[in-house]
């Protein structure tokens, strides 16, 4: 079983999340059609309180920070909600922790701060959205990558803003599968990237 855990917070931005959550429940799907179904993605919050994300959309947690099961990716989110969840001890505590035994960890925009913040991406080399990329990079304790939809560092795997998420999702999977299954996804969800889908990184 491969699990897939996504980090919500108040005031996280929704494609950051939606976005790679549809690559990976499509490439679950197109897995289920050939006979593999011990795939999931799972939603955590704090609490399974509903969670009002930035542009309004309202989100049902699957599983809180004490109750979810053993993840093997973990995605976090951007949005302006990070800025308060990097004060945010229980969370930033509870991303440690998965963090350490993920065999992915993956951010999109400004959620490379909670990486960062968390101690999972301390002096790592991260993307993050164009208008943070200053701020990020002020803390001094990473290194900010400006010229990169995403990048890799270990397993810790950084995306640029909203849309890049989904290149990046594309990528991981291509990891964690093939290639030829991420272009398969691609194809199958119907989204044309620019550039076309990369293997490597």
């Amino acid at each position: 079983m491969t699990t897939y855990g996504i980090l919500l917070f108040d005031d996280a931005e929704e494609l950051d999340f939606v976005g790679p959550w549809e690559v990976i429940t499509a490439s679950g799907m197109v897995l289920a059609g050939e006979g593999d179904d011990d795939h999931r993605a799972v939603m955590i919050a704090e609490s399974l309180e509903p969670v009002r994300c930035n542009k309004g959309m309202r989100v049902l947690p699957d599983h809180t920070f004490a109750d979810h099961p053993p993840l093997d990716v973990v995605l976090v989110p951007g949005g302006m909600g990070t800025r308060t969840a990097a004060d945010n001890a229980e969370l930033l505590a509870w991303l440690a922790g998965v963090g350490a035994s993920a065999e992915w960890i993956c951010s999109v925009c400004t959620g490379s701060l909670l990486l960062v913040a968390s101690g999972l991406a301390t002096d790592r080399r991260v993307a993050t959205h164009w208008g943070f990329e200053d701020a990020l990079a002020a803390r001094g304790d990473c290194t900010v990558v400006r010229d990169a939809r995403w990048v890799r560092d270990g397993k810790i795997v950084s995306s640029q803003g909203v849309s890049a998420g989904i290149d990046m999702a594309l990528w991981l999977i291509g990891q964690i599968q093939s290639p030829a299954h991420a272009r398969l996804v691609q194809h199958y969800i119907q989204y044309e990237p620019a550039p076309p889908y990369q293997a490597d990184v």
